[in-house]
Order: structure tokens, then C-alpha cells, then sequence
């Protein structure tokens, strides 16, 4: 049996949407797949300061985080950008002048503004500090960033920011009012390009499961695309294979449709 490469979405593909947790089915199958020799990888846009315990003791082969600014194998960093600091000052300078609200997302910390309006990026700040990230503030003089996101009061709040760094960032849109900002050149299917030639795996043997739109570019990048039950309309209409809800076993489901485990 050729070794495969699986790529896993987190938020709503190994990790509830509803209750925050990881099933124990999908632990299991992530651990089988392993021992059948298959490589495991998560695949997120989360940068690496907001993978928790819970996911990193599942055990997998590596991270392909802050989609694909940052790639971790076996323990060691295999590739990484960051965002210039003239552009990282730049930027903060932006956004406080265009009044929008934001986490600011690097692989050692994430950065809250001291001042929250808007009460979901709050409810945001909140539950990272509840979960133990290392949550700090715009003007800490180390500021480090790879990625960011807004919070929008309307969905056109973003546009004069939008239009001065449209050519420098991907403006994702995720749910309503919120932007995904990620340096252009960089995603999710970057990151797998950049595995698949780095180990010397046929584009063939490569899996991703995922269910919103960030997995958009890592979905259409590989030949086994999996949907989870619970995915967004676009995502469904693109996959190769929809697989059961994240709580319904979906993940081991999928595993075990393509002979994975």
C-alpha cells in the first residue's frame, strides 16, 4: 500500500463547531492511519499559537499553519514567512485610522487592540485568554505577525483599507462580517504543494478534508477532496466525496471510505 498525505481542516473538521471537542473516533482513525504509514497533517489558518494541547496530543506528522505562512515536520520548522515589521506598523497604523477591529495572529502570540468595540471580536479576545494563548496588545514592541483578521460593523467598513492593500493581502471572506488576511502567494494549497515536492509525494496520494471557505484553495488544489457533512453549500459542491458531520464520526468515516484505515 503506497503511503498517503491527509491534510485536516480544524474548526468544524476535527474539532466541533458545536462543543469545542475532538471525538475519540477521530483520534482513533488519525492514530490508524498513521500506523498504516500515512502522513497526517493539519491544515489550518490558524497560526501555531492557536493550536491547542487537545489537537497536538492527537498526534500527527506535522502543521501547515497561518494558511501555509508556516510549515512544521517532525518536530522542527520546515518553512516560515512573516509579515515586514515596516508593513506590520503600517498596517496597525491602518487599521486605527479606518476604526476596524482585528486580531493580529503570529506563530508566538496573538495581538488585541487595549480598546474592543465590537462585542464578538471581545467574546474572541475572552475565550483565548480562557483557553490559554499567549494574548498580548498592538503596542508590544516584539509584535510578530503572520496573518490577520477582522471584525466589520458593516461589510463595507473595510473598503478604503481594502483598496490600499488589496495588492499585498488575500481578503477572504469568512462568515459575515468577518475577513480572513493573508499575504498574497500564500494558502492552504501552498502549503501542500510545498510538502508534496519536499517529500517526493505524487499529487495523487494526497487527501484534504475541510468545510469553509479558507479550505477553498486546499480542496481545489488536491485529487481527493473531502467534504464534511456539516460543510458550507460551495464547499459541498466542490468536493470529490462528502463524508458524515464532524459529530457523526465524519472524520474516521472518510478515512475509512478511501482506504485509509
Amino acid at each position: 500500500m503506497s503511503s498517503k498525505i491527509i491534510f485536516f481542516d480544524i474548526d468544524g473538521t476535527i474539532l466541533s463547531h458545536r462543543n469545542f471537542r475532538i471525538l475519540d473516533s477521530t483520534k482513533a482513525a488519525i492514530k490508524q492511519a498513521r500506523e498504516n504509514g500515512h502522513l497526517t497533517f493539519i491544515n489550518t489558518g490558524r497560526t501555531f499559537s492557536e493550536i491547542e494541547d487537545e489537537i497536538k496530543d492527537v498526534g500527527f506528522d506535522g502543521y501547515v499553519c497561518g494558511c501555509g505562512t508556516y510549515i512544521y515536520l517532525n518536530s522542527s520548522v520546515l518553512f516560515k514567512t512573516s509579515i515586514d515589521r515596516a508593513t506590520r506598523q503600517m498596517l496597525i497604523k491602518d487599521l486605527r485610522k479606518y476604526k476596524l477591529e482585528a486580531v493580529l495572529e503570529g506563530n508566538s502570540a496573538i495581538y488585541f487592540d487595549s480598546k474592543l468595540r465590537n462585542v464578538k471580536l471581545k467574546s474572541v479576545h475572552d475565550m483565548f485568554k480562557r483557553r490559554n494563548f499567549n494574548v498580548l496588545n498592538w503596542d508590544d514592541p516584539n509584535i510578530k505577525f503572520e496573518k490577520f483578521c477582522l471584525w466589520l460593523d458593516t461589510s463595507e467598513s473595510h473598503l478604503p483599507f481594502y483598496n490600499k492593500y488589496d495588492s499585498t493581502f488575500d481578503f477572504i471572506k469568512r462568515d459575515e462580517p468577518f475577513l480572513e488576511v493573508v499575504p498574497k502567494g500564500y494558502s492552504k494549497a501552498t502549503g501542500i504543494e510545498y510538502l508534496l515536492s519536499h517529500l517526493n509525494i505524487p499529487h495523487e496520494n494526497a487527501y484534504a478534508l475541510g468545510d469553509s471557505a479558507n479550505d477553498f484553495s486546499m480542496l481545489s488544489y488536491v485529487k481527493h477532496s473531502i467534504g464534511m457533512g456539516n460543510s458550507e453549500d460551495e464547499i459541498k459542491n466542490l468536493v470529490s466525496y462528502i463524508t458524515k458531520d464532524v459529530d457523526e464520526d465524519g472524520v474516521a468515516h472518510a478515512l475509512k471510505h478511501f482506504n485509509i484505515i
